[in-house]
């Protein structure tokens, strides 16, 4: 799937803002520090104290909720799918459709750098797949397989 001739990209924040419509505080991508769009993509989620979800999951022990992680991957995937298809400042976004076999394997806390890690499976029209996996310091913290579909902003 990961194609070592293609040329690698840096995707910034602003390139980000442009490509998807997330926004504070469901912005959940910092930039990607490799990406071969669709094909694959790295991108990064630096986790802080100062994340809204941690006010009340869990007061006292702050965890990363497992659905934000999985929601960080897909974001990483709908940037490559928007570069990809030139979507940005269009009536187009990519809209989550199912998320199969996600694994929680160690809680992520203030402090981490989420590594997000998504690789195209395949690509059927508006229909897109991609399977993901989220790491902290190389060890596996969670992963998940994703479709997504293409359409017009509601």
């Amino acid at each position: 799937m990961n194609n070592p001739h293609s040329e690698s990209i840096t995707i910034s924040i602003d390139e980000i803002c442009e490509a998807i419509p997330h926004r504070y505080p469901m912005l959940l991508i910092d930039r990607l520090v490799e990406a071969r769009p669709p094909e694959y993509g790295v991108g990064i989620k630096n986790v802080t104290m100062n994340e809204w979800f941690f006010q009340g999951h869990f007061p006292g022990r702050p965890v990363m909720p497992g659905v934000l992680i999985v929601e960080a991957m897909a974001q990483t995937a709908g940037v490559l799918v928007t570069k990809s298809l030139q979507l940005s400042n269009t009536n187009r976004v990519v809209y989550f459709m199912t998320i199969d076999e996600a694994r929680f394997r160690k809680p992520v806390v203030p402090g981490d750098t989420l590594r997000l890690v998504v690789e195209k499976i395949r690509a059927r029209g508006p229909v897109w797949k991609f399977q993901g996996k989220a790491m902290v310091d190389d060890q596996v913290v969670a992963e998940a397989i994703f479709s997504a579909m293409i359409a017009d902003e509601v």
